[in-house]
């Protein structure tokens, strides 16, 4: 991989101007008095610790790591990193607690999720799975466990085992590793959709308040909510979608809080979820532009775009090739902040490059860049779109982020961002 190393890795290494202070705390709702530590995390993933070695993580920044990902497998009794590099494991592990930061693992994700449902299914299983995760955590000595079940009752790659009692099930399971000696001294959190997870009835949960007595808290993925399996390009990651048009509206962080928190998730125990990286699209110049009212050409909102045209993403983008499930699929096309800068799109303080078009929809709050010439254009957030996240969390009185993924990033750019934004005390070292 160091063939590809993007030039930004070695900013990143190199870059150090401030001494960060993880001190900011938030209210517990329904209280005045009790106030409960602020959270700023990342997944960092494994695959990718070539690129970004343990020690070049900005560990001062943060409060959590969460390395990715531990996947489930048909034997209750096994989880398998299946690529994702487990001999920096226990440097990530020696180098969080070095820095004062909770070291957890994530177990599932989008290709990791296949077997959630059967190993949770019978109370003999649920068992022998709190076994596996807690003797993952003590053979590791992690501080937590992250689960990312992509998705209880519902179909993510699109050969899970799913069942309608899959969140019962995961219900029942939670409980049994709370009160295993291990489990209950675990920090547990979930990575969840914009909507509650589905109950038995196939629709979402309206009551998570039994959850929410056994997480420490759940980050929101808000991302990946438009993308080129859509007809038309739309932001990754909303910061709204209410003022959008209704055929544009596909969630946001706004709806996915209000979803959440109906269903008696109190806000202190969510982190919002934000993306270090954006989707790609081929877009005709004929669909890409359009005129205001001034006769002026800027970028259109929502426009078509090719999709037998993927664009390649960045050095770290998946390749065409046949999935977990045996299906053929083309390139992501996925850009990560950084390799908008490599690519020509951004310069390295993440303004538009000369040539390249740029908009900031006010709606959703996030970015979007077009190359003619290439005919490529991005969606994704820059350092205003995570001020804008950054501000919605204190607003809300949110329990902090949770960023995929670390080394997404570029010089810290989007993580100062969002940090000063949210209410971490930031401050100079001299």
């Amino acid at each position: 991989m160091w063939a590809f190393l993007p030039l930004s890795f070695f900013a990143i290494s190199a870059v150090r101007a401030t001494t960060i202070s993880a001190d900011a705390t938030i209210s517990v709702s329904g209280s005045t008095n009790a106030t409960v530590n602020m959270v700023a995390a990342a997944w960092y993933a494994g695959w990718h610790s070539e690129d970004l070695p343990v020690a070049n993580v900005s560990w001062e920044k943060y409060t959590h790591m969460t390395f990715s990902f531990a996947e489930t497998t048909p034997d209750v009794r096994n989880v398998s990193f299946n690529g994702s590099n487990p001999e920096v494991l226990p440097d990530f592990v020696a180098t969080a607690r070095k820095n004062n930061v909770k070291a957890l693992v994530s177990v599932g994700g989008w290709t990791g999720s296949r077997f959630f449902s059967s190993n949770v299914a019978s109370a003999e299983n649920r068992t022998a799975f709190v076994k596996t995760v807690t003797d993952l955590a003590t053979k590791y000595g992690l501080d937590g466990i992250d689960f990312d079940w992509e998705y209880p009752g519902n179909q993510g790659i699109g050969c899970n085992v799913i069942s309608p009692n899959d969140t019962t099930n995961f219900l029942a399971y939670l409980q049994e590793l709370r009160k295993d000696p291990v489990g209950s001294k675990l920090i547990l959190t979930a990575a969840v959709p914009i909507n509650p997870w589905k109950g038995p009835d196939g629709n979402p949960l309206t009551d998570v308040s039994e959850f929410s007595k056994l997480l420490d808290y759940v980050a929101i993925m808000n991302y990946d909510i438009s993308g080129p399996w859509l007809s038309y390009v739309g932001p990754n990651a909303p910061l709204e979608d209410s003022c959008a048009p209704s055929a544009n509206q596909q969630g946001s962080a706004t709806s996915a809080i209000k979803a959440w928190t109906t269903a008696k998730m109190p806000s202190h125990k969510i982190v919002l979820g934000v993306p270090a990286y954006g989707h790609s699209f081929n877009v005709n110049a004929s669909d890409a532009f359009e005129c205001t009212t001034d006769d002026i050409e800027v970028l259109a909102p929502f426009p078509p775009f090719n999709k037998a045209q993927q664009p390649i993403g960045d050095a770290w983008d998946d390749g065409a090739g046949v999935d977990k499930c045996g299906v053929q699929n083309g390139p992501g096309g996925n850009f990560d902040f950084w390799g908008l800068i490599d690519a020509g799109f951004l310069f390295a303080n993440g303004t538009a490059a000369p040539g390249i078009d740029y908009r900031f929809d006010e709606c959703s709050q996030t970015a979007y860049v077009y190359n003619e010439t290439s005919q490529v254009m991005v969606s994704f957030d820059d350092t205003r779109s995570f001020a804008a996240k950054g501000e919605f969390v204190a607003k809300n009185n949110l329990r902090g982020f949770a960023m995929w993924e670390a080394g997404g990033d570029s010089q810290d750019a989007l993580l100062d961002s969002i940090r000063k934004a949210s209410g971490f005390d930031d401050v100079e070292d001299c």
